[in-house]
């Protein structure tokens, strides 16, 4: 299988049609999708005929743990539904089992990285409910800033939705600073260590 990126810790791949029991199992855990659809089931069908072809066509990728390739969940990069080419979305959802263990920030950054180096992206955001503190703070740690809270007028509100929705993004300008920064971090640490 053709692996899309990869990190010490994790392997990305284009998902596949055979993935189908993959997603089912993840968009039903009730913890998973709280912030999402309020932990409801998502239907099997529903899997099968919407959301993986959606997934299959562009920008989701299944992700897996190193060394022993067990499925941690799904990272996207890709930009919203007409919107510019050189903002992409930046998005997750993983399994609990893999919550706490810094796959969210390590998935995240080298997509961002990969978006800025490889695919000219101008900037990079992401969106989550105002209540969703754990993936603010993943957004945090990955350099992304608040630009805004908005409300979405749901059919269906879960809980927090009173709260809004929240925007973090990276700009090109800030992600090619921080390199640098590191860069130099890096090369001072190194001469340093040698004299």
């Amino acid at each position: 299988m053709h692996t899309y990126l990869e990190t010490e810790r994790l392997v990305l791949r284009r998902f596949t049609e055979q993935d189908a029991d993959l997603l089912f199992a993840l968009h039903n855990d009730p913890d998973v999708m709280r912030y999402l659809n309020g932990g409801k089931p998502v239907p099997r069908e529903q899997i099968v005929e919407e959301t993986l072809p959606r997934f299959i066509r562009s920008g989701f990728f299944a992700a897996f743990g190193k060394p022993a390739g067990d499925f941690l969940g799904w990272f996207l990069l890709r930009p919203p539904e007409g919107g510019p080419a050189d903002e992409p979305e930046l998005g997750y959802r993983l399994h609990k089992a893999a919550w706490g263990r810094g796959y969210a920030t390590e998935g995240s950054l080298a997509l961002i990285d990969k978006a800025f180096g490889e695919l000219g992206a101008r900037r990079v955001f992401a969106q989550t409910m105002a209540v969703n503190l754990g993936s603010r703070r993943v957004m945090e740690k990955c350099g992304l800033r608040y630009v805004r809270t908005f409300f979405e007028d749901w059919a269906d509100p879960i809980d927090g939705a009173e709260e809004g929705e929240v925007e973090y993004e990276v700009r090109r300008e800030d992600w090619l600073a921080r390199r640098r920064a590191s860069t130099s971090t890096s090369t001072s640490t190194s001469t340093s260590a040698s004299s």
